[in-house]
């Protein structure tokens, strides 16, 4: 569905989405190590540990949460990269 013209954009703009599937991808892989390393430092904490438990765990949930984040926009990008592949062909 495209949105009409709003503005004074050319009508070639396009945005892009190589460069948007590299950053996603390469925040995928490092919020997922950082997640790993979080968790795994989190469960094998002791008292005398620093930082502490919490802030590990905190680290581990900020991390999945940005992970999750980085893998829906790998997502949304490879099917706008597939519907600009079709919408080509079929010109």
């Amino acid at each position: 569905m495209k949105r009409p013209r709003t503005g004074t954009e050319p009508v070639t703009a396009r945005s892009p989405l190589r460069l948007r599937l590299i950053l996603a991808s390469a925040a995928l892989v490092a919020f997922a190590a950082g997640t790993l390393r979080f968790a795994i430092g989190a469960s094998t904490y002791q008292p005398h540990d620093s930082p502490g438990l919490t802030v590990r765990l905190v680290l581990a949930v900020v991390c999945g949460v940005l992970a999750i984040l980085a893998a829906v926009d790998l997502v949304v990008v490879l099917r706008r990269c597939r519907n600009d592949r079709n919408a080509g062909a079929s010109r």
